[in-house]
């Protein structure tokens, strides 16, 4: 078991997608996010009503260190009244990808 994590997202438009994966990747709160585009169909109930919807699905890469924030980054930025935000561990994987997602999170040491 490692400590880096997959999140789930999903979003209503693609240009909401390409905000939010650009802010994560721009404060270090995520080393890669992935856009799955609009194949991705939604069916939910939603105050009361079933609801179906297009969506973009992002798969992001980080830290359970670097939850908390990526978690705040998301409420910040989405339109969602309450969005999809799903961690799943990375029980195993590449030692080099491994260490990469721990290196991209990382904040810049102040000297």
């Amino acid at each position: 078991m490692t400590d880096r994590i997959v999140v789930l997202v999903t979003c209503g438009s693609r240009k909401e997608a390409r905000k939010i994966a650009r802010a994560l990747i721009e404060r270090r709160l995520a080393a890669c996010v992935n856009e799955i585009g609009a194949l991705v169909r939604s069916t939910y109930r939603w105050k009361g009503k079933v609801e179906s919807a297009k969506e973009f699905l992002l798969v992001i890469k980080t830290t359970k260190k670097r939850f908390a924030g990526l978690r705040e980054a998301i409420h910040e930025l989405h339109s969602y009244e309450v969005p999809e935000i799903i961690a799943l561990p990375i029980v195993e994987g590449s030692r080099a990808y491994l260490d990469w997602i721990a290196d991209s999170v990382k904040l810049a040491r102040r000297v």
